[in-house]
């Protein structure tokens, strides 16, 4: 009898343990989901910043890249009026010497 006890009681000890380590094994599956989310929410947040940094660091480029081109462009305009006005007083000096004949 006394055997048959302890047999019982040990597979009770059994039983309680296993139910344990499935309990232990759901909980641990459940924190690792959650810190897989989170890791995926943070990862998902530094994409983010990264991406609007980018976009800003061009956004200034593209800026100052205008602002250059405009420089640029007022510079060469400013040496093809100069050129033609230099070529416009030569040209007109040329029509009146050959008008005066």
């Amino acid at each position: 009898m006394e055997l048959i006890k302890k047999i019982k009681q040990t597979e009770a000890q059994a039983r309680e343990i296993i139910e344990q380590a499935r309990a232990d094994a759901a909980k641990q599956a459940e924190e690792e989901r959650d810190n897989r989310l989170r890791a995926l929410a943070q990862a998902e947040q530094e994409r983010k910043k990264a991406t609007e940094a980018a976009v800003a660091a061009a956004q200034s480029e593209g800026v100052a890249e205008i602002k250059k081109l405009k420089s640029q462009a007022e510079k060469e305009r400013k040496k093809l009026r100069d050129k033609a006005d230099n070529k416009m007083a030569g040209a007109v000096a040329k029509v009146v010497d050959y008008l005066r004949g």
